[in-house]
């Protein structure tokens, strides 16, 4: 696969991640209600970092992703982080399953239907459209150099509905080649574009907008409000 070499020099503000609530608030801890004091608290929160891998990843114990690379010390870097430690065991479009990215939308509209789409195919291999969740909207502004797949025919594999076979090849191969991350269309809303950034430290500014509650009764298509 040729490298791709089409750079576009991004300024981007209030681009759109959506997170599900639950892990929005990471000060506050899901454990808590299960402990019947202070010390089983404890060794719960011993037994949970045994195995938490954004703090795995920030003492440097994770093969695909340096601590220098993490960040510390600023609003939401926790959230940042997990990001880039929690992978799907199948990796994503642009990453595998080592090592994750900041996944996020030009538009609120982008995000959505992103999410709703793969929350859509979870509830399909169940056959049940049953559910309510929320998702925490994080803003972000970059300002980098980042390789584009906008127009660029070599790469519509990577762009393909049902596999990630190619754009992981691609992602890997400009990961290892020092690329900052990708922009490409949106495959689940068309007129959209989306960035997978590859670098914690380029996502600046991240803070909170709206929460968003899905709802889906009985339809793949759910409910959206703004909660």
């Amino acid at each position: 696969m040729p490298v791709l070499h089409k750079l576009t020099q991004l300024r981007q503000f209030d681009t759109c991640r959506l997170i599900p609530s639950r892990f929005a608030d990471v000060e506050d801890s899901v454990l808590a209600p299960l402990a019947e004091n202070n010390d089983v608290l404890r060794d719960l929160f011993d037994l949970d970092n045994a195995t938490n891998e954004r703090l795995r990843g920030e003492s440097g114990l994770l093969p695909g992703i340096g601590m220098d690379e993490l960040v510390f010390g600023l609003p939401n870097f926790r959230i940042i982080n997990a990001a880039f430690t929690y992978a799907r065991p199948e990796g994503s479009r642009f990453n595998d399953g080592e090592r994750g990215a900041w996944y996020c939308a030009f538009g609120a509209e982008t995000a959505l239907c992103e999410v709703i789409f793969h929350k859509t195919v979870e509830y399909q291999e169940i056959n049940r459209f049953d559910d309510s969740v929320t998702y925490q909207s994080l803003l972000a502004d970059f300002s980098a150099a980042f390789h584009d797949l906008r127009g660029v025919d070599a790469h519509k594999a990577c762009l393909d509905p049902d596999s990630y076979i190619a754009s992981q090849a691609l992602a890997s191969q400009l990961l290892e080649a020092g690329s900052m991350g990708i922009i490409y269309p949106s495959v689940r809303h068309p007129g959209g574009t989306n960035l997978a950034c590859f670098r914690p430290a380029l996502v600046g500014n991240v803070r909170k907008a709206q929460t968003y509650r899905l709802t889906w009764a009985g339809s793949p298509q759910p409910a959206v409000e703004i909660i």
